[in-house]
């Protein structure tokens, strides 16, 4: 008898070459017109599927869990942040649940990067006043920004995307600071001669530009909080490519309209995908529809990710990429 192939429903549409690999592999049902699923949508998949591949638009709370069927033992997440996935309900009932990681360490190290550039150079802001027709031609005052050689670049969670854009913003000849949950081995640190704050305030107060590359947990829920922006000096630029909730998206709104801070990059936002409408009025912010990990490489190398989780599990043993309750 041939071996009865796992269920796999795809939450959206992926690359072709990994849909077609999927449907050779397994009984898999896709997303034809990339809709987001709906709630009852989700719901019916998980009574079905012996595996849930899931994006970070669906929301995979307890109550679709507790609708699941007894054969959903795996939901192979199409991303690394797992933040919209109830952990702890999959863990009690026996479902796995894998990621996608290390593939887009440096296609979000370079939209980061990106960032850290065309805020205090007003890049964006240059490109609209062309196409708006409105440019009178080169002036020694006009449109003025600041250099970010020799600045002071703050990041925020020195993992795998942090080191990554250390590395591009040392070669730009910015100073490296960072906070994280454990300092980084020596040897890193002397590669990036980067600065160590245990105090997250601490580096707040005295950094330039500041980029978020921690996860999205309950305990970073608004780690850039009202209080902590308010200790960035009023010169200083926030860059934000990791989750929209990790900063008080309107006490930053607030600061930006007054003054208080120089500008912002942002490719992600606390309502995705609602935007602060103050945000779009505001001509020193650089608002981006979450980029990051845009790239046809990285979505195929994190598309082959999944399928070698749901393979790998498939054929009975523990798949590569298993989130673990100590990772978050």
């Amino acid at each position: 008898m041939p071996h009865k192939k796992p269920v796999v429903v795809v939450s959206r549409k992926l690359p072709d070459a990994i849909e077609t690999r999927m449907m050779e592999l397994f009984d898999t049902r896709l997303n034809v017109d990339d809709h987001p699923m709906t709630k009852a949508e989700l719901i019916e998949a998980v009574k079905v599927a012996d595996v849930l591949v899931p994006t970070v638009t669906d929301r995979i709370d307890a109550g679709i869990l507790s609708n699941a069927g007894p054969n959903l033992k795996l939901v192979a997440n199409f991303g690394t942040g797992v933040d919209h996935i109830d952990l702890a309900t999959a863990r009690s009932r026996g479902i796995i649940v894998t990621n996608t990681p290390g593939v887009l360490t440096e296609d979000t190290a370079d939209m980061a990067m990106a960032l850290i550039l065309s805020v205090p150079r007003r890049i964006a802001e240059g490109e609209r006043l062309i196409r708006s027709g409105d440019w009178k031609g080169w002036s020694p005052t006009h449109m003025l920004g600041h250099r970010i050689w020799g600045k002071r670049l703050g990041i925020i969670g020195m993992g795998r995307i942090g080191q990554a854009v250390a590395r591009r913003a040392k070669a730009f000849g910015m100073s490296i600071h960072y906070h994280n949950r454990k300092r980084v081995h020596p040897d890193i640190e002397g590669e990036l001669e980067a600065t160590y704050w245990e105090s997250l305030d601490q580096m707040l107060a005295r950094m330039d530009v500041v980029t978020i590359h921690c996860p999205h947990t309950p305990a970073t829920f608004h780690l850039l909080s009202a209080r902590r922006l308010e200790l960035l000096p009023k010169h200083a630029y926030v860059v934000n490519t990791a989750r929209g909730e990790i900063v008080d998206e309107n006490a930053l709104t607030r600061m930006l309209i007054r003054g208080d801070l120089a500008g912002a990059g942002l490719d992600v936002f606390e309502h995705e995908p609602a935007v602060n409408p103050k945000l779009l009025a505001l001509d020193n912010v650089v608002l981006l529809p979450h980029l990051g990990s845009a790239t046809i490489e990285g979505r195929i190398d994190m598309g082959e990710k999944v399928l070698v989780n749901i393979k790998t599990f498939a054929d009975g043993h523990q798949p590569p990429d298993r989130v673990l309750a100590s990772m978050f």
